[in-house]
């Protein structure tokens, strides 16, 4: 079954009052329930704006984005964000936690902004707290915990409403290899263990090698998928 179709995602900027970059020149990408997709590419490349447009955190110059046949661009900006809420979980290179709240709270905030039902929702967060291995750190906050340990509750707050895809961009890019390479068996295992379709940004070759495809972007276009 196909959860992601993305069609002549085409990306530009303006820098001044004259000049045009364009990132992204014509992306076409088809991907299957349960599939882990590798993007890579030198630095500069648009990865991460291929992955954003994708994620719809970016809309395309031209071009559509269909999550289970729907184009997501086809909706306003309110109803954009209760799709990225409800259907999509992001993990960046950095955690993006609030500091202001505890771990469990910063994990249960998406469902409370998609409205799910408080008791269900704790539930769903204890369980999540000990499947990324961090049962006894669920009331500390970001401020007390190490980078490794920020990750694995970003992994937790977006899975934390069922999201059809897992967007990953750099994940452990600021993490030591110990640590990265620990965060990256993480989200292989959760990944195949709840079906998750993920789409994973990395510079990493071995993690790449990993994936089910590997999609290499190169001057605005796939250059290969393997």
């Amino acid at each position: 079954m196909t959860v992601l179709k993305a069609f002549n995602i085409k990306k530009s900027f303006n820098i001044g009052t004259a000049a045009q970059v364009d990132v992204l020149m014509g992306i076409d990408l088809e991907i299957r329930e349960g599939e882990i997709i590798a993007i890579i590419g030198p630095s500069g490349v648009g990865k991460s704006t291929f992955l954003h447009i994708i994620g719809g955190l970016d809309k395309p110059t031209e071009g559509k984005v269909e999550i289970d046949g729907e184009n997501i661009y086809s909706y306003n900006d309110v109803e954009l964000a209760q799709i990225r809420n409800k259907t999509i979980g992001f993990v960046f290179q950095a955690h993006h936690l609030l500091p202001e709240f505890s771990a469990f709270e910063n994990v249960m905030l998406p469902g409370m902004i998609a409205g799910n039902n408080s008791e269900e929702l704790k539930q769903k967060s204890l369980r999540l707290f000990k499947s990324v291995g961090l049962a006894g750190r669920a009331t500390h906050r970001p401020s007390e915990l190490s980078g490794g340990e920020l990750q694995r509750i970003a992994v937790a707050r977006a899975l934390i409403n069922n999201p059809r895809l897992l967007l990953a961009d750099e994940p452990s890019g600021n993490l030591d290899p110990k640590t990265a390479e620990s965060l990256h068996d993480l989200l292989w295992n959760l990944s195949r263990e709840l079906n998750k379709t993920m789409i994973l940004v990395t510079h990493n070759t071995e993690l790449a090698a990993r994936a089910d495809r590997i999609i290499e972007l190169y001057d605005g276009k796939i250059k290969n998928s393997v």
